[in-house]
Parts: C-alpha cells; sequence; structure tokens
C-alpha cells in the first residue's frame, strides 16, 4: 500500500506561480510512475506525469510551457511548478502512482494509488 500526500496549493492570482509537492510511502519510490491530475467538474484531467524509468516528462497541452514536473527519488517527493497561473487552471490537484508503469500516462485508471488533493484557486 502506497500513501501520498499532497501539499502546496493555495489561493493566487493570475499570473502568480505555485509548487505543489506529493510525498509517496513507498519503499520502491523510484519504480513508480507519477503523475499529477486535475478535477474541477465531474472528470478528472491529466495533467503531467514522469516515468518511474527517467526519460522526458508528458504534459497536457495546456499546460507546456507553463509547469514542471520533477521528482527527486532520495526524497520520495515529486513536484509539480506551476507558473503564469490562469483562472481556468482552479481545481483541486491529485497526485497518482502507478508501479512500472510506461505507457499512457494519461489515463487515470492505470494509476492504483492517490492522494487527498490540494486545492488551487487561481483569482483573475
Amino acid at each position: 500500500q502506497v500513501q501520498l500526500v499532497e501539499s502546496g496549493g493555495g489561493l493566487v492570482q493570475a499570473g502568480d506561480s505555485l509548487r505543489l509537492s506529493c510525498v509517496a510511502s513507498a519503499r520502491t519510490f523510484s519504480r513508480y510512475t507519477m503523475g499529477w491530475f486535475r478535477q474541477a467538474g465531474k472528470e478528472r484531467e491529466f495533467v503531467a506525469a514522469v516515468y518511474w524509468s527517467g526519460g522526458s516528462p508528458y504534459y497536457t497541452d495546456s499546460v507546456k510551457g507553463r509547469f514542471t514536473i520533477s521528482r527527486d527519488n532520495a526524497k520520495n517527493t515529486v513536484y509539480l511548478q506551476m507558473n503564469s497561473l490562469k483562472p481556468e487552471d482552479t481545481a483541486v490537484y491529485y497526485c497518482a502512482a502507478s508501479f512500472g508503469l510506461g505507457t499512457a500516462l494519461n489515463k487515470p485508471d492505470l494509476y492504483a494509488y492517490w492522494g487527498q488533493g490540494t486545492q488551487v484557486t487561481v483569482s483573475s
């Protein structure tokens, strides 16, 4: 069982930055592909993911050039740096983990473990 705990959300103005963090309890954290999703309505939307095996991170088009996902395996932590925030980025942001996932990083059903979520609100 893997526990994920997100932090770093808050209320900011358009154009501001936030950094979300997600700490995992997994003993083999380096073997988990980590993703960030967000939910503002009924559906959970993919934001970004980083492979367990390294390589280029993967982003949804709407955040490319503004958001950066990174991981620190020594700290069992994945980050989401969010710059140039827009009101449409407002959502609950969730961290997710999948052991050894190598494809379809944007599919929430492929992630077995989820955090409790952290609210991000961007005012105009």
